[in-house]
């Protein structure tokens, strides 16, 4: 990485903003705010922004805690994008390397999306002001984006034209490495809830008289068992039965279950769901009952860009690992053997760029940007190795040092990277020849329903619950960033 004074001066602001860093990633981690209503994270988030001369749209594509944060002129654009949701069930006291939740049930953080809210604004201030210091033209499109953890917002921003005049793309990503890569990452998706509707009775005194809808359910449950024989290598499916009636004397009138379909490429999930329509249709012939589909998200699969992905190895490399404490260290081998696994502790050095990577069966929303424009992922070592997402394990370390470091490493990386690509105009035509080589001219089509709106109300009930329980727990210090 060249010592340029435009990257000198990115890096020393992210080091000296380290304790507003923290605070927000803090603050995010305490608000532990589900898909779609991450009210407050947004607030804070776009807020922040704000203050510090972004002109901010809020309620992009109509999701009330998405935001658009530009700033700068001309070209080339470039696009930071990230998560901030928490999961359901997973509250967990951080430092603790044991099963501890703060409130009981409550949602929590156990990814670790409030570092992504952290390294991408405080990324994205340090290139503000490192642009206007140096009058470095270009212009910054920052996305705050709802809801990663059921898969919905970005495709919704693809599809409403808000990346069409992006160049590139940066996702910035916790994990226990500091790292990169390109190639195929993560697979596509398309997340749908399919309600069956027949009619109630006694079920003990009249079931004759009813359509009962779980049976349906059940029908389309069975279907899928016997369909998963003919799954191609990489297709899975997953589901949850979100309503299955009321008490067992009354034959459901109402049920629900919600799938996702998952498959390597984009028109492998669409085959997928259309069979799984088949099947649900095939449910309600059976039990003469009808059947109505909701999709909530549908995503393409996540990719990398190599020409970006090298850029930002060079920029890893030169930033280096955090150096972790003996304290940090016993700290992650003791949740390590908690958790049950390798009991080896922190990383002592970044990953070297391979590839192409080997394609993985999750998910992530930021798909469909890597199919619009170049992008890259840029992982940051803030969480401890060999933990498991989804799990209360993985939300011990996230407002601790060990976040924080790996936090402020993420967001010197983000920063040089993008001002690489900033400065250097055949680094982008670069990126964006490589793009067309890697997609080989598969042409993006948006796997949403025409017309599809968001699912503005999902979490709501459980948020309305548990926000007020929480409340106690947040952090009261504003983050403030300082130029």
């Amino acid at each position: 990485m060249a010592t340029t004074p435009e990257k000198i001066y990115a890096l020393d602001f992210v080091e000296r903003n380290r304790q507003a860093l923290a605070l927000l990633s803090d603050s995010v981690f305490y608000f532990g705010e589900l898909g779609m209503q991450e009210h407050r994270t947004s607030q804070l988030m776009s807020g922040l922004l704000e203050e510090h001369g972004f002109k901010v749209q809020r309620g992009i594509s109509g999701f009330p805690t998405g935001f658009m944060a530009t700033y700068g002129s001309g070209a080339p654009v470039i696009a930071l994008h990230t998560e901030y949701d928490a999961n359901p069930s997973n509250s967990q006291k951080a430092g603790v390397a044991e099963p501890a939740e703060i409130t009981p049930s409550a949602p929590g953080h156990c990814e670790g999306h409030n570092v992504n809210a952290a390294v991408m604004v405080s990324g994205a201030l340090a290139l503000r002001y490192a642009m206007e210091k140096f009058g470095i033209r270009g212009t910054l499109k920052v996305f705050g984006a709802p809801a990663e953890e059921q898969l919905v917002s970005r495709p919704y921003y693809v599809r409403d034209g808000l990346f069409d005049d992006v160049d590139l793309a940066f996702h910035d990503h916790i994990s226990s490495d500091f790292k990169t890569d390109y190639g195929l990452m993560q697979s596509a998706m398309i997340s749908a809830t399919f309600n069956f509707r027949g009619e109630s009775a006694h079920a003990a005194v009249a079931p004759w008289k009813g359509r009962d809808a779980l049976d349906a359910v059940v029908l389309m449950d069975m279907g899928m068992a016997q369909y998963r024989e003919h799954f191609v290598p990489g297709m899975s499916a997953q589901r949850v039965i979100t309503n299955g009636g009321e008490q067992p004397n009354v034959i459901p009138a109402k049920a629900a279950v919600w799938w996702y379909f998952r498959d390597a490429n984009a028109e492998g999930a669409r085959k997928l769901f259309d069979q799984a329509k088949k099947i649900a249709q095939g449910a309600a012939l059976m039990t003469n009952t009808e059947y109505d589909v909701e999709v909530m998200a549908a995503v393409w699969p996540s990719r990398g860009n190599q020409v970006m992905a090298e850029a930002v190895q060079r920029n890893i490399e030169a930033i280096g690992q955090p150096a972790w404490t003996e304290e940090e260290q016993s700290f992650a081998r003791a949740l390590q053997k908690r958790a049950g696994v390798k009991e080896d502790g922190l990383r002592a050095k970044p990953l070297p760029l391979t590839g192409p990577t080997r394609q993985g069966s999750s998910s992530n929303d930021s798909g469909d940007v890597s199919w619009k424009v170049p992008m890259v992922r840029v992982q940051f070592p803030a969480n401890v190795p060999g933990i498991n997402y989804h799990h209360w394990a993985a939300g011990a370390a996230l407002a601790t040092s060990i976040a924080h470091k790996g936090g402020l490493a993420g967001a010197k990386a983000l920063a040089a990277s993008v001002l690489d690509f900033l400065k250097d105009p055949a680094l982008v035509a670069a990126a964006k020849e490589g793009f067309h080589r890697e997609t080989g001219g598969v042409p993006y089509r948006s796997l949403l329903p025409e017309g599809q709106k968001p699912p503005v109300e999902l979490n709501a009930v459980a948020m309305a619950k548990f926000r007020p329980l929480m409340e106690a727990h947040y952090v009261r210090e504003r983050p403030v960033f300082r130029v």
